[in-house]
């Protein structure tokens, strides 16, 4: 795989209030560059929702009303998240569900692409059984010392992505040969289907 080929990409992780529909209280935006995670140029915001976060969402990520109180509102930061993310590419792990949540914060926003690191897990290793990331970073045991906050926070999801899919891609030759594996179908930057050429 050469690196060199990738366009701009962002590993983004959200975490939400716990309700239905979710409101955002946390984002991450990770660039990679080179192949490898760029450090030195995340995003991060934390914002305060209208309405509670559950008990149960603070159980998962650890964020509660009293850390969220002085926090800007998703209106206030929203601008800034649209233009740090652009039109790059994202990647995510279960993609479905943060495109979603970010695609409802941001009418209009649209990625180049997006990148789902548990379907091109399922393509890398078909017999793994489990897919979760918690299961893919026990099998490829990615260097995550770096990495900031902890499990079940945007920052380090967001990190742990990143390795989980640069990792992952050494067994694709290409870029289109990953984007093939690893966009779901339906989703920005899913290759067209080919024509039968039998058709007309």
């Amino acid at each position: 795989m050469n690196f060199a080929t990738w366009p701009a990409l962002l590993v983004v992780d959200v975490e939400g209030n716990g309700t239905n529909p979710p409101a955002l209280i946390e984002v991450a935006a990770l660039p990679v560059r080179n192949g490898r995670p760029d450090k030195s140029t995340p995003a991060w915001w934390l914002t305060r929702p209208n309405s509670p976060v559950t008990p149960f969402a603070t159980r998962v990520h650890g964020l509660t009303n009293a850390d969220l109180a002085g926090m800007p509102s998703w209106t206030d930061v929203a601008d800034e998240v649209r233009a740090f993310l652009g039109t790059a590419w994202i990647c995510a792990h279960n993609a479905h569900t943060d495109y979603r949540v970010l695609s409802a914060h941001l009418p209009g926003w649209e990625p180049a692409g997006v990148l789902d690191t548990l379907r091109q897990a399922k393509a890398t290793f078909p017999g793994l059984g489990k897919y979760s990331l918690d299961t893919l970073i026990e099998h490829l045991r990615p260097d995550l010392h770096q990495a900031p906050g902890h499990r079940h926070r945007a920052t380090f999801d967001a990190f742990a992505t990143a390795q989980l899919l640069l990792a992952m891609a050494v067994h694709f030759e290409t870029w289109d040969d990953l984007v093939a594996a690893a966009v779901p179908p339906g989703l920005p930057g899913a290759p067209e289907p080919e024509r039968d050429p039998t058709l007309w």
